[in-house]
């Protein structure tokens, strides 16, 4: 039976023809890792990046402006911004050649109305329909870390999906859950983890409940939909992307081996997660600690 590990491929990380920004290479290879992992299914998930000032001025001196055209939201904290971002329709098992098709890079007007396409987007695709909300997204992860953010990648990982069948759809629930899956959990998102209930794709009313939780927490899980992670890298983005599908993988491991109960025999307590986190300087989430099962 073919697994995630059936679709890894040898080999360097795509490179991107024609272009010398690293930035568009590596956004290319985490989304092929991505895929590698089994998380985007035709052209399920998408991804952006928010440019460096040094990487901005540079697109706006080699690349020429189009039209503007409006966002349908209002995103002031990112005006005048440049962002790298994946097409609407874009399969990310094709992240492995030329990436001008599948990318693009779009400046956002000084007041966060518009947008403009500066490079990509080679055979006339637009930015993922996901968009506006990935803007809203970002404005709320860049007050949250005084800027430090820059990655938002959203995919579709199965136990993930799984999960939000199964558990009560709150961030403390989830967090919980997720914190006591594994140890490593509590190092990735100390936060704890955002929870969006079952909303239409690409739609206004999804875009500002996300923003709404990644105020609060670096992730956010889409119920019956997937997930959505933070990162002021792509690495930062992908590592916390995989942490959570891993704990998400053990939880639904431990509780099928436990004839489908999630009350575990052996379960991390409150206060094991608490020194793991003093051990490493964290501060967790206090909301989420304490009551039953503690």
């Amino acid at each position: 039976m073919l697994g995630p590990s059936s679709f890894l491929r040898p080999g360097p990380p795509p490179a991107a023809e024609g272009f010398e920004l690293p930035c568009i290479a590596e956004l290319g290879a985490m989304a092929w890792r991505g895929f590698g992992q089994g998380w985007h299914e035709r052209n399920g998930g998408n991804a952006s990046y928010r440019l460096t000032a040094l990487e901005a001025a540079w697109v706006r001196e080699a690349c020429p402006a189009g039209p503007w055209e409006p966002l349908g939201a209002l995103a002031p904290g990112v005006g005048g911004e440049l962002f790298l971002v994946s097409a609407t329709g874009s399969c990310f098992h094709a992240m492995e050649g030329d990436l001008a098709p599948l990318l693009g890079i779009v400046e956002v007007d000084g007041e966060g109305l518009a947008w403009r396409h500066r490079w990509g987007f080679s055979d006339g695709g637009r930015p993922t329909s996901e968009f506006t909300g990935h803007l809203l997204i970002h404005q709320a992860r860049m007050a949250a870390t005084d800027g430090a953010a820059r990655v938002i990648y959203h995919a579709h990982p199965t136990s993930v999906v799984a999960l939000s069948k199964l558990l009560p759809l709150n961030p403390r629930t989830f967090t919980r859950a997720l914190w006591k899956a594994m140890t490593e959990s509590v190092m990735v998102f100390p936060e704890g983890l955002g929870v969006v209930g079952c909303l239409v794709p690409g739609s206004l009313e999804l875009a500002r409940a996300s923003a709404e939780q990644m105020r609060r927490f670096p992730a956010v899980i889409w119920a019956s939909h997937g997930l959505l992670a933070s990162g002021e890298g792509f690495d930062d983005a992908f590592g916390r992307m995989h942490a959570i599908v891993k704990a998400a993988d053990i939880h639904l491991a431990a509780r099928t081996a436990n004839g489908g109960s999630d009350r575990f025999p052996n379960e991390l307590p409150d206060a094991t997660l608490r020194a793991i986190a003093e051990g490493l300087g964290l501060q967790l989430n206090e909301a989420f600690l304490g009551g039953e099962g503690a």
